[in-house]
């Protein structure tokens, strides 16, 4: 596999390295909007509240019993959560292990991959640059990388920096996920791109990207003359205080306390090793990162370090873009505590029985993550564990409902029997 700042030094240098040979004039086959017949978009999420909330510590210290009883009972390898309120961390803690074979368990420091939560990152990092007047949220993608194309000439033209974060580039949802998963490396899967069908105009329809949404970092390159990953960390991480988040594979193996990944053989969770793959797109997925790190950037999002990230951009990357009404669909939490459902940029953004939840979940192989937080209570959480497990997932709805008071669901399971479990999906 080939280095990847060389690939992100040679893409950006040469503005995207683009075929053009071989380019098809097809007529791409138009899908309806998944927008059609949802309501409009949501208004942006509301600041936190001035007076503060009632605090909910006492709820807090109730859901890490429960987070101790639940990964005993439901045999999750190990995991991390945090719980935010009114700028202040209410609880940021591990439970369970590190390694199923070491036993080493996981600390509020104990460093996990994020996953797609890396994509609030990478729009964070635009925000700062749009600020900067390096570039702006309407500042066409050809402007700054000349040789990029899409299959439609004209649409690649039309396509800008918040089409990208919003995902409305145009393509099919996950278009060429599946090659990175076979290594296929990631300049070669951007220049593909070119040939790759269109759905729609960029701006009409929403398809989740990995390949496309990456396109960020060479933008940024292009700006800035430094690579992605050192603008995050000069720009995000180092100021905000987040002294264990990283970037690649080499960085997370390197450290000394770190969640090994977890995948069930039929009969036991068994530690792997981290795959390299989603770390090739690292705007979509390339963030390491503790749970205190991610205690810090929960408060960032929620306005309380507006001398890093101001109230202008936070409003902007939390403004819903487009209606995912799809990921209404879905069994679970979802269903029964979800009224519309929108994509931002960098986030999703839901009606949380009626409160405005900001929210992105995360998953490669060995890892899953969820981040959410409501603007209007001042309150969040995060949730990061080392495996497949999709159970974890229902520290979400339990804490919103503890925070807004509604009672009689046992989302995590801990009235069912041992070993059972809440299914969900993260992302």
């Amino acid at each position: 596999m080939p280095n990847r700042s060389v690939v992100y030094k040679i893409l950006a240098a040469c503005g995207v390295l683009m075929a053009t040979a071989g380019l098809s004039t097809a007529v791409s086959r138009k899908t309806p909007p998944v927008n059609a017949g949802n309501p409009p978009p949501m208004q942006a999420p509301a600041p936190p509240q001035k007076a503060p909330a009632p605090s909910l510590q006492a709820q807090a210290r109730d859901l890490e019993a429960m987070a101790e009883e639940f990964v005993r009972r439901k045999k999750i390898p190990g995991m991390a959560m945090a719980i935010v309120q009114n700028g202040q961390v209410l609880s940021a803690r591990g439970y369970g292990v590190t390694d199923v074979r070491s036993g080493q368990p996981v600390g509020a420091d104990t460093v996990f991959r994020l996953a797609s939560l890396s994509k609030a990152f990478a729009a964070t990092m635009t925000g700062i640059l749009v600020e900067e007047q390096a570039l702006g949220w309407d500042t066409p993608v050809s402007k700054q990388l000349p040789a990029f194309k899409l299959r439609d000439f004209q649409a690649s033209q039309k396509l800008t920096v918040s089409d990208i974060l919003s995902h409305q580039v145009g393509l099919a949802k996950n278009t060429y996920d599946r090659d990175l998963e076979q290594n296929i490396p990631y300049p070669l899967l951007a220049e593909r791109l070119s040939n790759a069908p269109m759905a729609c105009t960029p701006g009409d329809c929403y398809g989740y990207q990995n390949i496309a949404y990456s396109l960020i970092g060479d933008i940024v390159f292009a700006v800035t003359g430094d690579f992605y990953t050192h603008q995050v960390e000069k720009k995000i991480f180092a100021p905000l205080g987040m002294r264990h988040a990283t970037y690649g594979r080499e960085a997370l193996m390197a450290g000394a306390n770190w969640a090994k990944p977890h995948v069930y053989t039929g009969k036991a969770w068994v530690s792997t090793v981290p795959n390299e793959n989603y770390y090739h797109v690292p705007p979509a997925a390339g963030v390491n990162a503790s749970i205190a790190d991610m205690a810090i950037w929960l408060n960032a999002q929620l306005g309380h370090n507006p001398d890093v990230l101001s109230p202008q951009l936070l409003e902007k990357i939390q403004t819903p873009q487009v209606n995912t009404p799809g990921e209404l669909r879905s069994s679970g939490w979802r269903s029964e505590r979800l009224d519309r459902a929108a994509y931002a940029m960098g986030w999703r953004v839901f009606d949380y029985k009626g409160h405005k939840m900001v929210f992105h979940g995360g998953a490669v192989r060995g890892y899953r993550s969820l981040i959410a937080f409501l603007p209007d209570q001042d309150t969040g959480l995060v949730v990061l564990w080392n495996s497949a497990s999709a159970a974890p997932s229902a520290f979400l709805p339990t804490w919103f409902d503890m925070a807004l008071g509604i009672e009689g669901r046992d989302w995590l399971g801990l009235n069912a029997p041992a070993g059972s479990a809440q299914t969900g999906d993260p992302d």
